[in-house]
């Protein structure tokens, strides 16, 4: 081990880790992927292609849900493993 430097309990690792966000980032992914398809929806809608525009829409709400759903679960799962430490 390098001088100066101490090793950390695996609880403080998986706190850091919650900290900086690795834990959030396929989340951010799935939210980017549901705006990006409603703005192709929106876009496809202006220009009057209706099925593109629908199919697009409907992606985008799966997306926004599942996201939302992952995150609420996760949300707790930080809650419940905070009260452990």
């Amino acid at each position: 081990m390098a001088q100066g430097r101490r090793r950390l309990p695996k609880w403080k690792i998986a706190r850091e880790s919650i900290r900086s966000g690795e834990l959030l980032q396929e989340e951010d992914s799935m939210l980017r992927w549901a705006v990006i398809f409603l703005v192709i929806a929106l876009i496809a809608g202006l220009l009057g292609f209706t099925g593109i525009a629908t199919a697009a829409a409907g992606i985008a709400k799966f997306l926004f849900y599942l996201f939302l759903i992952v995150c609420i679960v996760l949300f707790i799962a930080g809650f419940m493993l905070a009260k452990r430490m």
